[in-house]
């Protein structure tokens, strides 16, 4: 479902440029912002490096990239 979000010429600029550097859609940034954020609200003992390495893996996992985690080894 889409829905239309009014945000600030600012956040608009800024997510531009992060698109580009990240090969992403401005609509797609500011999506995975929201994602950052949501997790981060939903878990605020997890540092921003543990959250992103998170958010990383999981989409690894759906390309079918991603590599179980062996213990002990």
């Amino acid at each position: 479902m889409s829905l239309a979000v009014k945000i600030s010429d600012e956040l608009a600029d800024h997510a531009r440029i992060r698109s580009k550097i990240f090969k992403r859609s401005v609509s797609d940034q500011i999506e995975y912002w929201a994602k950052i954020g949501k997790t981060a609200e939903e878990n605020p003992d997890l540092p921003m490096n543990f959250i992103t390495d998170i958010l990383i893996g999981k989409e690894q996992i759906k390309s079918g990239m991603g590599v179980p985690y062996k213990f002990g080894e």
